[in-house]
């Protein structure tokens, strides 16, 4: 079955008119006559999306209890019972109830596609993963409920729902996104003018970035050569000089003048032109282009116009800036350089920026010779001095009488010229041939191949032999050359490899990416197999279609017995091998450190969760037996035959089984509590509530609440979002510890206020304290604060009340109390700050029936 379509719109913020966008989607393709049918909706009391969603059919949602409260979901089984043709789900980032069939929407969505039934859904920008940082510092509200990225860019299309932050807050202030009693909070906290357009500016940038990748492979898939000018990317050409600096801050100022510009700094090592490169020049024009938010590449290329603009036409720039040539006037006589040919081979679609600088004309410190290898036009001119050089040099010589030794001499400078130009073969041609025109036009007896005189014999042997010595050094300079500067460029990149590896960059994709740009290939991945016969499998590739097996690829590099490095595109050059063979053993141990750094991880938790297993046997060994050694010692006497217990003694041995009983319940509780949060199980239920109706709950453990607690929570505090079950339990952990540890007769404050978005809840009591040092190791597992006895707990009282209230998206920190004393500050988010509050994911919280029992403790 052909796996669904799924069509994603995309907001800034919510009430930007996603949902609506969607259901107007709807009712077009339902006029066409597409089932289209609403799986799940959410229309927030909203009268207008309310409207769209008459005429549309509905399946029925799931209802789902979860801690006294009725929820309902969407019901993925009787969707697919149904099978539309079309599904709307909206909010794909939506944490369903425990017990629905999946943890998260967006896993339903996934279902569905896989079942063939296309869907349309609804997400915010700031609910996408890799933005949750980014959002939180932009609005001061962490993201609990999320999706993953690779999501929505697998989506086969992605709609912005764009709207403008004055039009959206006007439309709050009319009532049609929140309530009348939300408006005015959320204007003020979530939806404030800078933070509306910082999140719209996100929303069009990711947008942006995804339309530029399906234009990348669109013009990968259909060899698209020619540049598309969608947006202003300039590629900056580095030559390793100081002059590099000032290219790349102007072509950052321009990249600024124009929205979305993008700079891209390359640097071509080849093996003739430019070997002057630093490589610390080089590291630190690579440092300043990543500060300016440019992006440093480097490219093997024999010839650097044409590998410059290649470079270019691949990354669609329209803007190519390179600095004014370091050579001298006299050395144009050479050719016209880098600038003025790339200038001339760009084309119409390319914009060429020659930069001034100061290095202009101060030459490169180099011999000019080209110097790696003697090119076809230097060969050819090679050629035409060795043999047409000698036949125009007799034509001349034959108007005048310069002499027999001045023409060998002359015929002897001809030779050193060609073998100059062209090497060894061209200037043994032009020693052959101006050897038998010297012997047929200028040596006696003439227009013969004798010689008369043995002296004219020595010449022509000396000049012979003169100028195949010279020829061969020549050549052998221009082969040593040669080598030298292909060694220079291996150098070069294996430096930057080693470089790479020095900096800490240790993705796979990234030095695929390296390897595919580097050697101008279409495609780059890292397979390996188990074995000689298992199937190839991809560990890793960058560019489009990459190669399933060494034998699809173009270039295959093995490295050890079941691993290669695929290459597709074109035939490397087998000098460039070397350079590739690097490139794979790196590719290997990248692959094997992050393996490794995953083991670790794995081992990481091993060893922390044998940690708290450790810590908690010798901790139970005593705190378990100490209560149970009580009840079983209470529980043999009222057994005995042999003894006539009073009622007061029954009592009181009935008293310390039930207190033995609770702290081994209480005891158990801690330990279930941070089992769970040693799991990530624990995801709070998020919602609205006062203050006011929980903070007193809370102090029903204690056993003189009334003159051991005085609260302070006034009525007029906004409500904060949280857990409602979950804040009770943290309360009631941190209210009777500072009870446990306040002096008789100084009762504990509980006070409330709120402080901008936030709301704090302070616990003072006037106990002895807790040292600088140790305020944040109190809150660690299985510690205790001084000499607190043994039999006061297992010490994680405090350790499950952070980590209870850091699930909730709050904060519990220490500080001392003026005075003496510690207070302890607990600090939460207002609700009704603008934000669609979070669902619960799949996991099961404790309920607050009692609290638990709590200590302080330091290591």
């Amino acid at each position: 079955m052909a796996r669904g379509k799924l069509r994603i719109y995309l907001g800034a913020a919510p009430g930007v008119g996603k949902t609506y966008a969607m259901l107007a989607e709807a009712h077009r393709r339902t006029e066409r006559g597409t089932d289209c049918v609403v799986a799940f909706v959410e229309h927030h009391e909203r009268p207008r999306t309310e409207v769209m969603l008459r005429g549309l059919e509905k399946i029925p949602r799931r209802e789902l209890e979860y801690r006294g409260t009725l929820f309902t979901e969407m019901d993925v089984d009787a969707v697919l019972a149904r099978h539309p043709q079309v599904a709307l789900v909206d909010e794909l980032a939506h944490t369903n109830v425990p017990g629905a069939r999946n943890t998260k929407r967006w896993q339903d969505v996934e279902e569905l596609l896989t079942a063939g039934v296309d869907v349309i859904s609804t997400v915010n920008i700031q609910h996408l993963e890799s933005l949750g940082d980014v959002v939180e510092s932009i609005t001061g509200v962490r993201q609990r409920e999320t999706v993953p990225d690779e999501v929505v860019r697998r989506a086969d299309e992605i709609e912005l729902v764009d709207m403008p932050p004055q039009a959206l807050r006007r439309r709050m202030a009319h009532g049609n996104v929140y309530k009348p009693d939300k408006v005015d909070a959320a204007l003020s906290h979530y939806f404030r003018p800078g933070n509306l357009t910082a999140l719209r500016e996100l929303a069009l940038l990711w947008v942006a970035d995804r339309v530029d990748e399906y234009l990348t492979r669109y013009r990968s898939e259909h060899r698209v050569s020619r540049i598309w000018g969608s947006r202003e990317r300039i590629v900056v050409g580095l030559t390793g000089g100081p002059e590099g600096r000032t290219l790349i801050r102007r072509a950052v100022r321009l990249a600024e003048k124009g929205a979305g510009g993008e700079v891209l700094a390359v640097y071509v090592a080849r093996s003739d032109g430019l070997t002057s490169a630093s490589p610390k020049e080089l590291a630190v024009q690579r440092t300043l282009v990543e500060d300016l938010g440019g992006t440093f590449h480097h490219v093997v290329g024999e010839d650097v116009p044409v590998a410059l603009l290649d470079f270019a036409r691949g990354v669609n720039a329209t803007q190519i800036v390179l600095g004014v040539s370091r050579r001298r006037s006299w050395q144009y006589v050479f050719g016209p350089g880098v600038g003025a040919t790339v200038a001339r081979d760009s084309g119409p679609d390319l914009d060429v920026h020659l930069i001034t600088h100061g290095e202009a004309g101060k030459g490169r410190g180099l011999p000019v010779a080209r110097g790696a290898r003697l090119g076809r036009t230097r060969v050819l001119w090679g050629w035409l001095a060795g043999v047409v050089g000698p036949v125009l040099l007799t034509l001349l010589l034959m108007v005048s009488d310069a002499g027999l030794a001045n023409d060998v001499l002359l015929f002897l400078t001809l030779t050193v010229a060609a073998a100059l130009l062209g090497g060894l073969y061209p200037a043994l041609a032009s020693a052959a041939v101006g050897s038998a025109l010297l012997n047929w036009f200028f040596t006696p007896p003439f227009h013969t191949l004798t010689i008369a005189d043995p002296k004219n014999v020595v010449a022509i042997v000396i000049f012979v032999g003169v100028a195949v010595s010279v020829a061969s050094v020549v050549d052998l300079a221009a082969r040593r050359t040669q080598q030298a500067a292909r060694l220079r460029a291996e150098s070069e990149i294996l430096s930057y490899l080693a470089g790479s590896v020095l900096r800490g960059e240790t993705s796979l994709e990234a030095l695929l990416e390296r390897v595919r740009e580097t050697f101008g290939m279409e495609s780059a991945a890292l397979l390996e197999r188990r074995s000689d016969v298992d199937p190839w499998t991809c560990a890793g590739s960058a560019g489009p279609r990459p190669a399933g097996s060494p034998e699809d690829a173009d270039v295959d590099m093995p490295v050890g017995d079941h691993m290669a490095l695929a290459l597709s595109g074109r035939v490397l050059p087998a000098s460039d091998r070397r350079v590739l063979a690097a490139f794979a053993a790196q590719a290997a141990v990248v692959l094997d450190r992050r393996r490794l750094r995953q083991e670790a991880e794995r081992a990481k938790v091993l060893a922390e969760g044998n940690r708290i297993r450790t810590a908690l046997l010798a901790a139970v060994s005593h705190d378990l037996r100490t209560p149970l050694a009580g009840i079983k010692a209470s529980v043999s006497s009222l057994r005995s035959d042999d003894v006539e217990w009073s009622e007061e003694d029954r009592a009181e041995l009935l008293a310390a089984i039930e207190e033995g009983a609770d702290r081994l319940d209480h005891l158990v509780g801690n330990l279930l509590d941070m089992s769970r949060l040693q799991t990530g199980t624990v995801t709070p239920l998020i919602r609205d509530i006062d203050l006011d109706e929980v903070v007193p709950m809370a102090m029903g453990g204690l056993p003189d609440p009334e003159s051991a607690v005085v609260l302070d929570v006034p009525e007029s505090l906004p409500m904060v979002a949280t857990d409602k079950g979950l804040l009770e339990r943290v309360v009631a952990n941190v209210v009777e510890n500072a009870v446990k540890y306040s002096p008789a007769g100084e009762p504990v404050l509980v006070s409330a206020s709120a402080l901008g978005e936030v709301v704090e809840v302070r616990v003072v009591d006037r106990g002895p304290g807790v040292p600088d040092e140790a305020k944040e190791r109190i809150f660690a597992p299985f510690q205790r604060h001084g000499d607190a006895p043994r039999g006061n707990g297992v010490g994680l009282g405090l350790a499950v009340a952070r980590g209870f209230t850091e699930a909730m998206g709050g904060s519990l920190t220490a500080e001392d109390t003026p005075g003496g004393g510690l207070t302890m500050v607990l600090t939460l988010r207002a609700g009704g700050s603008g934000t669609e509050p979070p669902q619960p994911a799949a996991a099961r919280t404790i309920p607050a029936e009692h609290p638990v029992h709590t200590e302080r403790r330091t290591p």
